[in-house]
């Protein structure tokens, strides 16, 4: 009854409210009602805090949100009779209402984010296997993953760690092209080898089926621990991963997941071609400290992929992880909690990952997310999915019908171009109107999103990467749409280097569409300058247009990828040690570290022979409490000393690293937990709308200058070398052309000579076998 009386209470305020906020007014009262909610939501964020003043904030930009929407549905829409008016009309109305009830269900799902105390430590631990599944990552990347799995605060006798190897398969050693197959071999060999040095068990299958999903599902019956946690074959755990984590199963029987962050050591192609990695928080913060967080109150958290524990009992429900889709992480939790499993965020960073190096491998990797979402929304709708909560349905309809952005962005992006160049009018309006209502909405709109995420995400840069994102995946959701069943899965290339600033092959589409805003602004301008037919609302248009010039702007700068020739990004770190040089050890403070190398410097008098840079050691590690592997070193050698007014760094390379040495590496670069979460603080500062802006304004107007001097340097001389035929070969005299043919009939003779050896021999093993 009491459930009742206050669903009633809830749905005759809302009515109310909806009438309300429906009334018409004047455009000078819109105005003025809107700087007044402006001024409002000011005074909340400045002043109050709490849950009460994050609810009332949003109450405020619901109001102006709603207003906007009802105004754009009943007096914007050009009429019926302007046939090509009218259908681009309500197309980016639909744009704008997809966008709304994104933001909707956004304010819903992250209303509250759960933030969940620390465990305790539990003496009574689950038995754990470690899944690492790995298809074509090189060996020190995987003896990293590895020797940081092994080295976690866990008792060995609980603790067991796969190497699940799909590139070392019955199928790939079998291969026809002799050369693969040599190849698969050589790498089964060598893992198994590997593992066995580091104390983890190698293993692959028959066949290449079913990905990911199905690598992992091969294992199951052959592991037995109660828990199964995946890495992916990059993604390194601190120590303290599992017990930061494994008790959550001991306080819930019907947990089936407890994920957590991915975090990185590298910048994606965009952070590294802005230059923003050090100074910005990644594009995946927000998803992780936000999102996933919201997601967790109303148990709606998914598996992602990887740093993640699963239990085996709530697997072996539904078969394994399932495989329908190339996404198999949502996917399998999708399952488990339709039949009433729950699951846990945990938002720690506790591993450390790669990002894909090139734009290329990046879209790649998004367009697989992309194409996996939609397929779990068309094949298995949350809508219709049985045994999911209504918030649940919410949830995954959110993050599937997310991936739709790249259609509306791009509708945004040239929508203004249908004015500017063919006088179509996409919405009715004069300029008055379009301030009091559109530009209230747009800056409420921005103060939302800086409010909820202004720690996790600067202002515009969502637009930015929808952008980029949006000319390639919206392909990617025709081709899905087409044909659901039809994507496959392909591994992203990680750990690559850069050794040139060049274009990306994908740039091409960028120039173009950042030449044609550029013109439609000149246009733009110029009418409405000089064309009588031209009125304020060309202006309006103009200043839209000119936005998503920046956009475009930013994009050109985010397909010019820099060099990046150190193929092993770094992590800050502050741990005593020493350096034995010589048979000499002196005590130094390491600074930061990669799987390649590390900087130290020395804390007493440094050795003589400091300035050769051939002087090699070994590097002892202080452990940290509870180290599983104390007293292992690391081989280096002295690249070079940079000196400054504080201190004088010494840069060096790790030599000829044995297996057993992985676990000084890992020690050194996973030992430390709060490393990771004291690098995110640090480029974790809020960035206002204002300083925001101005920032993306220099990248839209910079950035293009730097693509076209790379487009000049890399396009000029292949233009050239096409436009210039080669070069006619000079006559040679009749002696030359008399020694290039004896040569050539010599090499001939050879090589008949050799097909029938190999004849021969051929000939011979089968006769044997006959």
């Amino acid at each position: 009854m009491a459930l009742a009386l206050r669903l009633s209470f809830w749905l005759v305020a809302g009515l109310f409210a909806l009438l309300l906020l429906t009334q018409p007014v004047s455009v000078a009262a819109q105005g003025i009602l809107g700087g007044a909610v402006i001024v409002l939501m000011l005074g909340v964020w400045i002043f109050l805090r709490g849950a009460l003043a994050r609810q009332l904030f949003f109450a405020l930009a619901t109001f102006v949100v709603i207003r906007y929407i009802y105004w754009r549905g009943a007096e914007t829409l050009p009429p019926i009779s302007d046939v090509t008016g009218f259908i681009c009309g309500v197309i980016l109305f639909g744009a704008e209402l997809y966008c709304v009830v994104i933001l909707t269900i956004s304010l819903i799902i992250n209303i509250e984010p759960l933030r969940r105390p620390k465990l305790e430590r539990d003496a009574d631990l689950p038995t754990v296997d470690i899944f690492i599944p790995t298809y074509n990552e090189d060996e020190y990347i995987l003896a990293t993953t590895v020797a940081a799995a092994k080295s976690m605060d866990y008792p060995a006798d609980k603790l067991n760690v796969y190497l699940l190897d799909d590139g070392g398969t019955d199928q790939k050693c079998g291969d026809r092209n002799p050369e693969k197959a040599k190849a698969a071999r050589e790498r089964r060999a060598s893992l198994q080898s590997l593992c066995a040095e580091l104390g983890a068990h190698y293993r692959t299958r028959a066949k290449n089926e079913h990905a990911k999903a199905g690598n992992m599902n091969a294992q199951l019956p052959h592991t037995d621990g109660e828990i199964i946690v995946v890495f992916d074959a990059d993604h390194a755990p601190f120590r303290a991963f599992l017990r930061e984590t494994v008790g959550h199963f001991r306080r819930d029987p019907r947990l089936f997941l407890v994920q957590t962050p991915h975090v990185f050591l590298n910048p994606d192609p965009i952070e590294k071609n802005l230059r923003t990695f050090n100074a910005m928080p990644s594009e995946n913060e927000m998803f992780y400290s936000m999102t996933q967080r919201g997601l967790d109150k109303w148990d709606g958290s998914f598996f992602c992929g990887s740093a993640a524990l699963l239990r085996r009992a709530a697997l072996l429900e539904t078969g394994g992880f399932s495989g329908v889709t190339i996404t198999e992480d949502c996917e399998t939790a999708f399952e488990l909690h339709s039949r009433g499993w729950h699951s846990v965020f945990v938002d720690k960073p506790l591993i450390a990952g790669l990002q894909p190096e090139t734009f290329s491998s990046f879209i790649g990797q998004r367009s697989r997310w992309c194409q996996g979402m939609f397929q779990i929304m068309l094949l298995k709708n949350p809508t219709f999915k049985k045994g999911l909560k209504p918030i649940q349905r919410l949830a995954y309809l959110s993050s599937m019908t997310f991936w739709f952005f790249p259609v509306p962005r791009l509708i945004f992006m040239f929508a203004p171009l249908c004015y500017i160049f063919f006088d179509i009018k996409l919405f009715v309006a004069n300029v008055n109107e379009a301030l009091s209502y559109t530009l209230v909405y747009m800056i409420v709109n921005m103060m939302l999103q800086n409010y909820i995420y202004g720690r996790l995400r600067w202002p515009w840069v969502s637009e930015l990467y929808e952008y980029v994102q949006g000319i390639f995946l919206a392909k990617a959701i025709v081709s899905v749409v087409a044909s659901p069943r039809k994507p496959t899965f392909n591994v992203t290339a990680k750990g690559l280097s850069l050794d040139e600033d060049h274009l990306s092959e994908l740039s091409w589409p960028f120039f173009a569409a950042w030449g044609l805003l550029l013109v439609a602004q000149f246009v733009a301008l110029w009418r409405y300058a000089f064309d009588p037919g031209a009125n304020g609302l060309m202006l309006v248009v103009s200043l839209w247009n000119g936005f998503n010039l920046m956009i475009a702007g930013a994009a050109l700068g985010a397909v010019s990828e820099r060099k990046q020739p150190d193929r092993h990004p770094r992590l800050g770190v502050d741990r005593e040690g020493a350096a034995v040089i010589e048979g000499v050890r002196y005590p130094v403070r390491i600074k930061n570290v990669s799987a390649g190398g590390c900087a130290f410097v020395f804390t007493d008098a440094a050795p003589e022979s400091l300035a050769i840079r051939s002087v090699r050691g070994r590097l002892y590690v202080r452990p940290m409490p509870a180290a599983r592997h104390p007293r292992q070193s690391l081989p280096f050698h002295i690249l070079r000393e940079t000196t400054s007014p504080d201190e004088a760094l010494v840069g060096a390379q790790f030599d000829d690293m044995r297996p057993r040495d992985y676990f000084a590496l890992a020690e050194l670069m996973y030992g430390d937990s709060d490393a990771l979460p004291r690098f995110l603080r640090s480029r974790r500062s809020h960035k206002n709308l204002l300083a925001g802006s101005g920032q993306f304004i220099w990248w839209g107007l910079s950035e293009p200058v730097r693509a076209i001097r790379y487009a000049v340097r890399d396009w000029l001389p292949e233009i050239a070398r096409k436009a210039v035929p080669e070069p006619e070969p000079e006559p040679r005299t009749a002696t030359e052309i008399a020694d290039v043919s004896v040569a050539g009939l010599r090499n001939l003779l050879d090589l008949a000579a050799a097909q029938m050896r190999d004849a021969t021999a051929q000939a011979v093993q089968t006769a044997k076998k006959a």
